[in-house]
């Protein structure tokens, strides 16, 4: 077995990336605008990074018409559910100082 860094997810990895899954995985399904300001981005820099996780499968984008506007939400697909878990799995075995199978600590 690798140091856990190499379970991290690239994807995911990104600071901006992942605050908006983890805000999605606390939910259902979250509207655009409650992301984009729980996370602190401008509108374009969020759909610049769901359309990175979109691509990868992780995320689901939901537009419904509400009267003459669309409303934007977003939900966590299954392997976004699954990837998320993973690397939060790993950063905690790097902070916890896990060590690879089989090496010794000294």
């Amino acid at each position: 077995m690798s140091h856990p860094r190499s379970r991290l997810d690239e994807v995911i990895h990104s600071p901006v990336r992942f605050s908006v899954v983890a805000a999605l995985a606390a939910a259902d399904r979250v509207e655009f605008r409650f992301v984009r300001d729980t996370v602190e981005v401008s509108d374009s820099a969020l759909s610049k990074q769901v359309s990175v996780l979109e691509e990868a499968g992780y995320v689901k984008v939901h537009k419904t018409a509400v009267g003459r506007r669309t409303r934007t939400s977003l939900s966590l697909t299954r392997e976004g559910r699954d990837a998320f878990a993973r690397h939060v799995e790993a950063l905690r075995d790097i902070a916890s100082g896990h060590l690879a199978d089989g090496a010794e600590q000294v």
